[in-house]
């Protein structure tokens, strides 16, 4: 081929390398071009191509953006992301006259699919890189168990004080807060979270970055050289963009997804877990892409951080909504989900620990997840 010619077979290819900026736009437009209708069957499949395409480009993105700041920032700003725009798909589906449940359905869906899909994928992903590298049969995977434990904790502080108080209490009828158990519970999971935020980002940074098998920070310098600041610029433009698209598109959808699900024999709670596991997407793919890479941490850092920034930043806001708004807020675990909440806790602990696993710590949280979605449809 002549160097003409390959040049212009390189032009005709640069869109399709540019896939990932391109995304973002065409899924912001074809939701501008569609908010406020009802799509037909044909649109339907086009818009859920859309939403798939800014998923993958948002995970792209934020890792522009990790790559930039260092850890754990990225992860930090990735998961914060994904939880404002999560908390935006719930307001408006509840405001739009939801269930009174939704909240509580996708905020718990979201915690347990972070702390066992994720994780466990995560987990596996990272033994089989491990091995890759080392040619040796079996294999393990490392990460710190100070920043994975101190997460882990709050996670679990924060989905108890929130989802389960309510359950237990007996101020109100059902499971539900009084105004001033709301109050409460909203506040602290909110100061919960922001010590979380200050530990990983100030006091003990280097809790939350990769380790090797000894358990020494492994240098930023190994794993990635940093963007320049125009093209992370650009990044986190299009990553909002990609988020808002995938939120927008997603309500859109979501008249299509109850129906689905209605139709499907199941109970309107799985609508929750529909909605989690596409809001999530982008840190899953993160999350194991990281472990390929060699960095559990990160992995652990996304996952961990996604399942309490979706507690303790949601349940502050829809405290307000609630008390202010008129609407009513259900967030009490059932006694089924609250045993799978369990399962997860003692699980989780034995996992991080000792800031070493192998693939059964992956299967047994894939197995919970697969637990967990299972008994959504068939509780």
């Amino acid at each position: 081929m002549s160097s003409a010619a390959a040049s212009r077979h390189t032009d005709l290819l640069t869109p399709l390398k540019d896939w990932h900026n391109l995304a973002p736009v065409i899924a912001f437009i074809l939701l501008a071009l569609n908010w406020g209708t009802k799509p037909g069957l044909v649109l339907d499949g086009l818009l859920a191509v859309a939403l798939i395409g800014a998923i993958l480009a948002a995970v792209h993105h934020a890792e522009v953006i990790a790559e930039k700041v260092g850890e754990p920032f990225g992860s930090l700003i990735l998961a914060v992301a994904v939880t404002v725009i999560e908390v935006g798909l719930i307001v408006m589906l509840m405001a739009g006259g939801g269930a009174e449940t939704l909240a509580r359905d996708t905020v718990f869906a979201a915690v347990m699919i972070t702390c066992n899909l994720i994780v466990g994928l995560s987990i596996l992903a990272g033994v089989d890189a491990h091995q890759r590298r080392t040619g040796k049969p079996g294999g393990s995977a490392w990460f710190n168990p100070e920043g994975a434990g101190g997460a882990l904790a709050t996670v679990l502080t924060v989905t108890v004080l929130c989802l389960v108080l309510p359950s237990v209490t007996t101020s109100a009828k059902g499971p539900q807060f009084t105004d001033a158990q709301l109050v409460f519970a909203g506040l602290f999971s909110l100061v919960a979270y922001l010590l979380f935020v200050v530990t990983q980002t100030v006091k003990h940074r280097d809790f939350f970055l990769p380790v090797d098998r000894n358990g020494d920070n492994i240098p930023d310098s190994e794993h990635h050289t940093p963007p320049s600041t125009g093209t992370t610029v650009a990044s986190a433009a299009l990553l909002m963009c990609a988020l808002v698209s995938v939120v927008g598109l997603a309500k859109l959808l979501s008249p299509a997804l109850e129906k689905g699900v209605a139709a499907a024999g199941l109970p309107h709670a799985f609508v929750g877990v529909l909605i989690s596991l596409v809001v999530l997407a982008p840190e899953t793919l993160a999350a194991v892409r990281n472990a390929r890479s060699g960095r559990l941490q990160i992995s652990f850092n996304l996952a961990y951080g996604s399942a309490m920034a979706s507690v303790g930043l949601t349940i502050p806001v829809l405290a307000v909504m609630s008390l202010f708004g008129g609407i009513e807020l259900v967030l009490g675990l059932s006694s089924l989900h609250m045993a799978l909440l369990a399962l997860t806790a003692f699980v989780s602990i034995l996992t991080v620990m000792r800031g070493r696993v192998v693939r059964l710590h992956g299967g047994l949280h894939l197995v919970i997840a697969a637990a967990f979605v299972f008994m959504s449809a068939m509780p």
